[in-house]
Parts: structure tokens; sequence; C-alpha cells
């Protein structure tokens, strides 16, 4: 039985946990433990966006990290070289911008945003991002049988066209275990989906201070 390749290293709790630093210490979607990576040529290549994007988080509305500041990329054209935790093969890479933000330690986050052509669109890609999100520990533990992995549903937040904040924990023998929260939401025809990540279990997630975070993603999301 191969061992999961995320470089986050993890035990297993919940997929969304460990995928989520992964892709920020990008991780971004962030890429594990806390350590994210400079963006590379690429993505500095197509880090000037169109006037008119729709907003996005900066540092210092993430959930504050007990010993270190945060630290953010530019807003990128384009999906993360490394997809977020749960959400892969599930975000069009068209009409797509992102920001990856990492700490000095081993907590990451990366937010996505998808300018869909309609807001039925917007609404279907809502809705497949928060149901893979629902279905990752369960499809995580397909993957990795010798793991274990659990889903938590934090419930809709009242923000422009709905909001929804759910934690994903993974666990593997001999690794230490991760933990996600990951906030879906929609404003319109555009779509958020922001991840947090870092080693640990539910008791360290910071689940009252992410839903302020996912509020602030889907209220900067609109622009004249």
């Amino acid at each position: 039985m191969r061992k999961p390749t995320h470089s986050f290293r993890f035990r297993g709790a919940a997929p969304g946990v460990v995928a989520a630093a992964a892709v920020v210490a990008v991780a971004v979607a962030g890429t594990g433990s806390a350590q994210a990576h400079a963006p590379s040529a690429r993505a500095e290549a197509q880090a000037v966006v169109a006037q008119g994007t729709p907003g996005h988080l900066v540092p210092r509305e993430l959930p504050p990290h007990r010993s270190s500041d945060w630290y953010a990329s530019d807003v990128t054209r384009g999906l993360p070289e490394t997809a977020p935790f749960c959400v892969e093969k599930t975000l069009p890479s068209a009409g797509a911008t992102h920001r990856t933000f990492w700490t000095e330690y081993d907590t990451s986050a990366t937010q996505i945003v998808v300018r869909t052509g309609t807001v039925e669109a917007a609404r279907k890609l809502a809705a497949a991002a928060e149901k893979k999100i629902q279905n990752c520990a369960a499809d995580w533990v397909r993957d990795y049988p010798e793991g274990t992995a659990s889903g938590r549903d934090y419930g809709a937040l009242t923000a422009e066209d709905g909001a929804h904040v759910y934690g994903v924990h993974t666990s593997y023998p001999d690794s230490e275990p991760g933990i996600h929260l990951f906030g879906v939401g929609r404003d319109g025809r555009t779509v958020t989906v922001v991840s947090w990540g870092e080693m640990g279990g539910y008791d360290q997630a910071p689940v009252a201070d992410f839903k302020r975070t996912t509020t602030t993603a889907v209220v900067k999301l609109y622009h004249p």
C-alpha cells in the first residue's frame, strides 16, 4: 500500500486539512508543513490581473496565527500549481484567479476565485465544490485505507448569495495528523473557495475566525 504523496505530513484525520496546508505551502492549498514556496516564474508572469478582477483576501484578514505573521503571493491568474486538497479537478482554470498564503510555521491557506459566465453556472460550481468537500474524507480513506479521516459541517454563513464552512481531518500511521478548514461562497456569477490547513486536530481549528475570513472573502467578490 503506497503512502499518501502530499508534501504536508499527516497521520490521518481528514483529507481536507492536509491538502490545504499542502496547497499553500504550496502550500495552497497550502504545501504542506507550513512552508510555502515563493511564486514560480510562470506564476509571476501570470500575476498581472485585469482591472475589475474580484477582490481577494489580504494577510490581515486570515485567522490570526499564534506566533507568526501571514505572508501572501500576488493575485495570479488561473489555478495554483498544486490544487487545494479536497477540491482537485473541481474548479476551472478559465476565469480563475488565486492567492496563496503562508506562515513561518506549518499553517497555510489559499483562496481561489472563479468568475463564471452566468449565475446558474456559478450556483452549480459552488454546489460541486461543496459536494467534493463533503465527500473528501470518504474519498481519501478509499485511496489510503490505512489512514483515518473525518469531516465536519460548520454551517452556512450570511454573506451575499451564501457561503458555507467545513472542516476535514486526516491521519496516517507514523505521520502527523492534519486539519483543514474550507469556505465556499458565491456572489452572483462569482465563486470563491478558501482553504486553511496545518498539522493538528479539530481542537486547534480557528473556526470562528475562519468564518469571519470566509464572510470577508465573499463580500470582497463584488466590483462595479
